[in-house]
């Protein structure tokens, strides 16, 4: 059952967590038979409340006895009705309902909260950590969320960590963060320790990958080189990539190079731009009759002058025909 349940369920759960209280169970028969009882007082506890649920104080002016005595369905009247009826003769049973039964008045009269709202936990529903409309920052689980229990601790989500859940884990590298807030990436499979999300960024070398000379983690596991459609191998080819470089994908097993012109999203978006693939990459060209002028694709001088010699000549049909008659003189 959740915190909120309707007001039956509700009675079932609290008397449940009210009869637990302090009780101090050594062996496990013991611990069978404490929990027969509870349910057998926790059962007869509902009956009682649904039975009760349309009585009265049952006198001959119901109105001018709850102007004295309050309400029937949250009297004590009405709780001592209950009480009876929850044990016969069972001695545990009658045991467990006087030594709580400070508790039941309580909860009956001043209804004991369960819950916490969303957010907070403990006893006094404090703030989880970062606030209680972002626990943990929005990076972990608060201990004891929504609940009267638990300490508060963060319980990080992977690739975080820290008591504040705003610092990367290892393999991870912080893409974003301030004081309230942390993104954390991946690294690139040949990072250990990373600063940013390609094997240029690795810290540190994962192992079986080594540094070359310009200090990037390359993929030579066993000093074998790998396939550029690899990115780590296990052998030779694109067949036997550990993971697919960039500008490559799992195609059954190999990896492949991916065509970006034909995705959906053109990567050439600019006026008069074609794209080129190639393996791994792409590039972006002028289309024909273009040319690249200050990162733009303009107009090639060939083309404005061809342009202009075929505006120079007639479209007139009249003059085309005249044209053809006096050749046929």
């Amino acid at each position: 059952m959740r915190c909120g349940a309707s007001a039956l369920p509700l009675v079932s759960i609290v008397i449940l967590l009210l009869l637990t209280v302090n009780t101090h169970i050594s062996h496990s028969k013991d611990v069978k038979e404490s929990c027969s009882t509870c349910k057998q007082i926790t059962d007869n506890f509902a009956k009682g409340f649904e039975r009760t649920a349309k009585k009265n104080f049952g006198g001959g002016n119901t109105a001018w006895e709850e102007r004295k005595l309050s309400k029937y369905e949250t009297s004590e009247i009405r709780l001592v009705e209950i009480l009876e009826g929850l044990c016969d003769t069972s001695f545990e049973c009658n045991h467990m309902v006087e030594e709580h039964e400070d508790l039941l008045e309580t909860w009956w009269f001043k209804s004991i909260k369960v819950c916490c709202p969303n957010g907070t936990f403990g006893p006094d529903c404090n703030a989880c950590v970062g606030g209680s409309e972002r626990p943990c920052h929005g990076s972990g689980v608060c201990d004891g969320d929504g609940t009267r229990a638990g300490d508060g601790t963060c319980s990080c989500n992977h690739g975080y960590r820290g008591e504040l859940c705003l610092e990367c884990a290892d393999g991870y590298f912080s893409e974003e963060r301030n004081d309230t807030f942390s993104k954390c990436t991946e690294c690139h499979p040949a990072c250990l320790t990373c600063h940013g999300p390609t094997r240029h960024h690795c810290k540190v070398c994962k192992a079986g990958w080594e540094q070359d000379e310009e200090g990037v983690c390359s993929g030579k596991p066993g000093g074998r080189i790998c396939d550029k459609a690899c990115s780590g191998c296990r052998g030779q080819g694109p067949e036997h990539c550990l993971t697919c470089a960039d500008g490559y994908s799992d195609e059954d097993g190999t990896c492949t190079d991916v065509d970006e012109c034909e995705v959906a999203e053109p990567p050439c978006p600019a006026d008069h731009q074609q794209c080129v693939n190639s393996q791994g990459s792409y590039r972006c060209v002028c289309a024909g009759g273009f040319q690249e002028q200050d990162g733009v694709c303009v107009e090639s001088p060939a083309q404005e002058e061809h342009e202009e010699g075929s505006q120079s000549v007639s479209t007139d049909p009249l003059e085309e025909r005249r044209s053809e008659q006096h050749e046929d003189l």
